[in-house]
């Protein structure tokens, strides 16, 4: 067996699949760097809007430690609640948005750890260009830690990173016609 080296920070992790819990895994790991005394900054892609992600809140009340960037369009439409499809330039003007903001955060390198929070389905939807999301992801310093989060993540973004884990879906609320819930999903 090889001999385990020490790794501090640096390292690309990827949670994936088309389970419940990506978001949240890298909130939970968010928050255990802050209590390790770590500098966090999160870039939500394809996040827009305000009234659909109730953890906001508290890292902006409650959580100095994570510096929050939103981009993206809301896709919920306040009308009818119905979820819309599709990429618009504007949806793919935000994505461009949010690549800067992490350029930006790597060229500053006041973070430990950074946060792309659904960056893999945003690529794969084709908010983002791949080739343009790997140049930005190979900048990366190397004592910065990077979450990348999302459903469908590349496979190029799965070779880069160090860790990978698919989240998967065994059973939904959802499919016995119970909604997202205020607090627990959104």
């Amino acid at each position: 067996m090889a001999e385990i080296r020490p790794k501090t920070w640096g390292l690309i992790q990827v949670y994936t699949g088309n389970g419940k819990g990506k978001t949240t895994a890298a909130l939970g790991l968010a928050v255990r760097a802050i209590g390790a005394g770590k500098r966090v900054v999160w870039i939500a892609f394809d996040k827009g809007g305000e009234t659909h992600y109730s953890e906001r809140e508290i890292i902006r009340d409650r959580l100095a430690g994570i510096e929050l960037h939103v981009t993206g369009l809301d896709r919920i439409d306040a009308q009818t609640g119905k979820f819309r499809m599709g990429v618009t330039p504007e949806d793919k003007e935000e994505g461009m948005r949010g690549l800067d903001l992490a350029r930006k955060a790597f060229a500053e390198t006041k973070a430990d750890l950074i946060i792309l929070d659904e960056i893999n389905s945003s690529t794969s939807l084709g908010i983002l260009d791949e080739p343009t999301v790997l140049d930005m992801i190979r900048m990366k310093p190397p004592d910065i830690e990077l979450i990348l989060t999302g459903r469908d993540a590349p496979q190029s973004f799965r070779d880069l990173a160090d860790l990978v884990t698919e989240m998967t879906l065994v059973k939904h609320y959802y499919y016995n016609n119970i909604g997202a819930r205020e607090g627990l999903d959104y």
